[in-house]
């Protein structure tokens, strides 16, 4: 139990530790479409827990769902570095979603489920990754958007 939230935390620690290389100008520029995702995924994960699409069978903490650790660490962080080096070439951007998508739904995915993080229940391993890809069309348009109102102003 310990070694499963040790790892969690290990995962959000190393994220975090990235966005100084990221510079402040891209963090700054890219968060707002980050974070709209983050909320929508923190909205997911509990239709998601009511629905038993998965189980997360570790928290690292009781008051928080168990998707915390991943959506603040690994997605924050790692769609901020997507965006940074994709944003403006959208089939670029769509295929490295789609490579980092599948390395978290596949060998990610067995390494959770091995150490008993998470474990999917009513949803197939295809069917998170085209979840994890209609997400990141989502978040990209988002972007879009934002930055075009951004730019009127």
């Amino acid at each position: 139990m310990r070694q499963s939230k040790l790892i969690l935390l290990i995962m959000v620690l190393l994220s975090w530790l990235t966005l100084p290389f990221l510079g402040k100008r891209y963090i700054k520029r890219f968060l707002p479409g980050a974070l709209f995702m983050c909320g929508l995924i923190y909205g997911e994960s509990v239709y998601a827990e009511r629905k038993r699409w998965w189980v997360i069978h570790k928290k690292i903490h009781p008051n928080l769902t168990g998707e915390t650790p991943l959506i603040l660490g690994p997605f924050l962080v790692g769609s901020l570095w997507i965006l940074r080096f994709t944003y403006g070439k959208f089939f670029i951007y769509l295929l490295l979603n789609a490579v980092a998508n599948l390395f978290f739904v596949f060998p990610f995915y067995s390494l959770f489920k091995r150490i008993g993080i998470f474990t999917l229940v009513r949803l197939s391993r295809m069917q998170l990754a085209g979840l994890f890809f209609i997400k990141s069309v989502i978040m990209y348009i988002f972007q879009f958007g934002y930055e075009k109102v951004k730019s009127k102003v």
